[in-house]
């Protein structure tokens, strides 16, 4: 039976998209330019011909921004009373009833008049990414919930409205907005941030230079773990097993031994010179018998995570197939063991040991590390 017109089109037309994509600017600091990046790209997308739309854009008085704004459909706002007060918020039904392609929605972490239809923005966020939308936000590094604490202990400043940390890892894409903190400095005393009454005060508080510094190495850190996150997960899919070092991770295996310490400071010190993320592995061997002082590796342990490192305890049958697992999945690009000054028996198991390692682990560089001579 011939299909009728109707089928034809639906056989041939493409699917419609079950969610849509997220896309975040991310910055360390108000001023960096988020929004003008975010706008700058909404530009070029409409020239190529996609439906970007306006949600909301918080334009501060910056009159960059507001030339960009100026030239992308803004879907009306809608208003709210609140204890006599007129406040104009995001309108997230007439976006998706509007429903285009693209729709920028800036500030993520702000949290909406009472009335609204959902308590934060990132909710609105997320209604428009259901109903297939594409969503273009910003947000700023201190209203990250877990790194809210840290941004109050070092510019003092209490943040008050923040997002769960799984809001910006969820999105697709994560652009960071970068400026040097003598630049954006620079920016706010010629008034392109804030007013000119406001400059020198923000300067004196939290636009200091050290406050600055530490902002963007969390912003740099924060991206970097969800570019290391992203290609774990490529990584995963493509079932690329090899190892790309596209960062140092060092990872170092210790036992209840008093000479464990110094591996650990040795290991510490390779870190920091090249700026790697440490591991300090302990393997739990199933059926073997306990011969390991429970204090002095517990220690050890306190020893490693004091110095920053990343304590992690595995059981295996095997110490060898079991360090070598997990220097695959972690993407670890350097091994540290260490070596006593043994001649017995115990010499040869720790060679076999060692090359079984060699074996059964992905290409990575082996450093032996001579320690003191432990006691019979």
């Amino acid at each position: 039976m011939p299909k009728k017109p109707e089928e034809w089109l639906e056989a041939v037309s493409p699917a419609p998209k079950s969610r849509g994509i997220f896309k975040l600017f991310l910055g360390y600091a108000p001023g960096v330019g988020k929004t003008y990046s975010m706008l700058s790209e909404a530009l070029r997308r409409k020239s190529r011909g996609e439906d970007v739309v306006i949600g909301i854009v918080e334009t501060h008085g910056r009159k960059g921004v507001q030339e960009l704004a100026s030239q992308l459909e803004a879907v009306k706002r809608r208003e709210l009373d609140y204890k006599g007060t007129m406040f104009e918020e995001m309108d997230v039904d007439a976006i998706l009833q509007r429903r285009p392609e693209v729709a920028l929605v800036d500030e993520l972490a702000h949290t909406n008049i009472p009335g609204s239809k959902h308590r934060k923005r990132y909710e609105d966020i997320q209604a428009l990414l259901a109903a297939g939308i594409d969503v273009i936000s910003t947000l700023n590094i201190q209203h990250i919930e877990s790194l809210a604490p840290t941004v109050h202990a070092i510019t003092g400043i209490t943040v008050r409205e923040t997002v769960p940390d799984w809001v910006p890892l969820s999105a697709s894409e994560t652009v960071m907005v970068d400026l040097t903190p003598e630049a954006l400095q620079n920016r706010m005393k010629r008034g392109d941030v804030y007013s000119q009454e406001k400059v020198e005060q923000s300067l004196k508080n939290f636009f200091r230079r050290g406050n600055l510094i530490a902002l963007r190495e969390l912003a740099l850190r924060q991206v970097a773990e969800q570019v290391d996150r992203s290609l774990e997960s490529y990584m995963d899919a493509k079932e690329i097993r090899q190892n790309w070092g596209v960062r140092e991770r060092i990872a170092v295996c210790i036992s209840g031994s008093p000479a464990g310490q110094y591996l650990i400071a040795r290991a510490a010190r390779m870190a920091r010179r090249m700026d790697a993320e440490l591991y300090v592995l302990h393997v739990i061997r199933e059926l073997a018998p306990k011969r390991e002082n429970p204090k002095i590796l517990e220690a050890n342990l306190r020893f490693a995570e004091n110095l920053g490192a990343q304590v992690v305890k595995l059981k295996g049958q095997s110490v060898a197939d079991t360090i070598a697992e997990f220097v695959r999945s972690k993407h670890v690009t350097q091994v540290i063991f260490g070596r006593a000054p043994i001649r017995d028996w115990r010499k040869y198991l720790y060679l076999s040991a060692v090359h079984r390692f060699l074996r059964e682990s992905p290409p990575v560089d082996v450093h032996i590390v001579t320690q003191e001579s432990e006691e019979a």
